[in-house]
């Protein structure tokens, strides 16, 4: 999600009431963008957003997703959040949602989840590097297991998937168009205009 301290250009005359314009705009349109790599940054910038919109009313929210995923933590408080707030989420995949993004998409309920047509969907197992000391690099081996576990639990709840099948399927990339991701249990439905969130 872009805000004005990231991913803008330089300040130039006239930049600072036009952010403030698209700002406004979509606050009253109760529309988040997660564009991008997930950060601590974006994470933050969500959380802002998504306790404001709550506060203001009880109104549906849509939040747009389009990103490759990133920090799964990050991720994990955006998808908490969106189960913490009063107010519904609808999520909207739009480009492609993978990794991270996929477990934060997950934190509506089906029924609330839908993509564009052109959407791509990416589930797999956490990874990382591990380096240090023996012991360290065991801890860290560890906790990647609890994640897989976890995530892949998610993935198994949300979709109606047995778990073992899930655990099977994101031992490698799973790559689906919007088309499969219906048929996985990952979306509930595939959209082309906004009035069709309220069919």
């Amino acid at each position: 999600m872009d805000t004005p301290d990231t991913h803008t250009p330089p300040a130039t005359p006239g930049a600072e009431p036009r952010t403030s314009y698209l700002e406004e705009k979509a606050f009253k349109a109760r529309t988040l963008l997660v564009f991008g790599t997930i950060t601590d940054t974006l994470a933050a910038d969500v959380a802002r957003r998504l306790i404001a919109l709550d506060a203001d009313s009880t109104q549906p929210i849509d939040i747009l997703v389009s990103s490759p995923g990133g920090h799964l933590e990050s991720g994990d408080t955006i998808h908490d959040l969106v189960r913490f707030i009063s107010a519904p989420v609808n999520m909207i995949g739009t480009g492609w949602v993978g990794s991270a993004a996929t477990h934060l998409y997950l934190a509506a309920p089906r029924e609330r989840r839908f993509c564009l047509p052109n959407t791509r969907f990416l589930i797999h197992q956490p990874s990382g590097g591990a380096g240090g000391p023996a012991s360290d690099i065991a801890i860290q081996a560890r906790e990647m297991v609890k994640a897989r576990e976890r995530i892949a639990g998610t993935i198994a709840r949300q979709t109606g998937k047995p778990l073992e099948v899930v655990l099977a399927d994101i031992e490698r990339d799973r790559w689906m168009s919007a088309e499969e991701a219906v048929d996985y249990g990952l979306v509930s439905r595939i959209i082309e205009h906004k009035t069709a969130l309220k069919g």
